[in-house]
């Protein structure tokens, strides 16, 4: 497994000044209030992808390199298109270095950097376990690491909208707008987690053949599956407090509750991880998620920080 990743990863690094361009962008679209076009932009992302894909990884067998060559090339079209987008709205270059705020930029995404990082590195950790354990037991990972996450992220659109929502109302002193935009995203995360874990409770098991045909495999997705479906309330919860934390610009609490949280969950799997296998990552990835949101519940209920206005 080694070598095929080590190709991937070698291949993907060159599309990542795409997708930091792509992230910044879109971060301005949606402070315009414009998340149509980030949405165009990733369709047309993921449309590419999907075709280049089978063509280069199947048709011409590059295999996983092909893989690697179709996301990169389809990062790149969509920073591409956004940064044409953009440039019908602002001026992308300054007339002067001294125009950009980098001290402003460089302490908040210091800060974001921080927080995203301590995650990164659980789940690099969970998946370092997970490898260690075998072939196997790491294609299962994989497969409920790719569906947690991808409903999870759902979530991200109501976070996003409360982000965008709380952000303006904040920046015009509308406190009680703010405050009604708090509790009806983290109303609306609650529901949206509630449906994921039923449509997932009620259906990933039958339909785990999709993803693998192998019985070992899908044995050990069994032991996935509880965790998957039972943490969507949670993730989704969790997603929808980064966003309310992002819009109040609470960086700081953001990424040393994160930091903390990291540390804890990554103790706990490399202590477990190996006594009690796949399912001790999987109580590991629980613990993490169930921190953040207790995290984001602790900010809020006590009103401290920017959010004394609750009070």
């Amino acid at each position: 497994m080694r070598i095929p990743a080590e190709q991937y990863l070698s291949l993907r690094a060159v599309g990542a000044p795409a997708v930091v361009v792509s992230l910044a962008v879109q971060g301005v679209f949606r402070g315009f209030k414009d998340t149509r076009t980030p949405l165009y932009a990733i369709v047309l992302e993921n449309v590419i992808n999907t075709i280049l894909v089978p063509i280069l990884t199947f048709t011409f067998g590059y295999g996983v390199s092909g893989a690697a060559v179709a996301t990169v090339i389809s990062q790149y079209v969509m920073a591409l298109v956004l940064l044409l987008k953009m440039s019908r709205k602002v001026e992308l270059l300054p007339p002067s270095l001294r125009d950009l705020d980098f001290s402003r930029f460089l302490s908040n995404g210091g800060l974001l950097l921080a927080r995203s990082a301590a995650v990164m590195v659980t789940m690099t950790l969970a998946t370092s376990e997970a490898a260690r354990q075998g072939a196997i037991p790491m294609a299962a990972h994989q497969i409920c690491m790719q569906i947690w996450l991808a409903t999870s992220l759902l979530s991200d659109a109501i976070a996003l909208a409360g982000q965008t929502i709380i952000a303006s109302a904040l920046a015009k002193g509308d406190h009680d707008l703010a405050k009604a935009a708090v509790f009806r995203t983290l109303q609306m995360g609650l529901v949206f987690g509630f449906l994921l874990f039923l449509v997932l409770s009620l259906s990933l098991s039958s339909l785990s053949t999709i993803f693998t045909n192998d019985t070992l495999v899908l044995e050990f997705l069994a032991k996935g599956i509880p965790f998957v479906a039972a943490t969507q309330p949670i993730n989704s919860i969790a997603f929808v407090f980064d966003g309310i934390h992002f819009g109040a610009l609470d960086f700081v609490y953001a990424a040393q509750s994160m930091i903390l949280i990291a540390v804890v969950a990554s103790a706990f799997m490399l202590v477990v991880a190996p006594v009690w296998g796949f399912s001790g990552i999987w109580i590991g990835l629980t613990i993490l998620m169930v921190l953040r949101m207790l995290a984001g519940i602790l900010r809020i209920g006590t009103a401290s920080g920017p959010w004394r206005f609750l009070k």
